[in-house]
């Protein structure tokens, strides 16, 4: 079993030790020794797809400004 890190420890290392946890380390988070939470990566998140948006047509009319009595509804 890895060593239990401190809940404070762990607050200002945090971007470190999700680093070290999806390089494959299992992180333990306690309070005074004893362990309450396990940081692990997530299993199973499909690789970000560039271009899966493209050929999205965005109407003129949305940028149209707003009725008065919509625009009213917003003030």
């Amino acid at each position: 079993m890895p060593d239990v890190m401190n809940l404070y420890d762990a607050k200002a290392q945090l971007s470190r030790l999700i680093d070290r946890a999806t390089a494959g380390e299992e992180i333990l988070i306690g309070r005074a020794g004893k362990p309450l939470v396990r940081l692990v990566p997530v299993e199973g998140l499909a690789p970000r797809q560039p271009g899966l948006l493209k050929g999205l047509v965005v109407p003129d009319a949305l940028f149209d400004p707003l009725p008065d009595d919509e625009q009213a509804l917003w003030e």
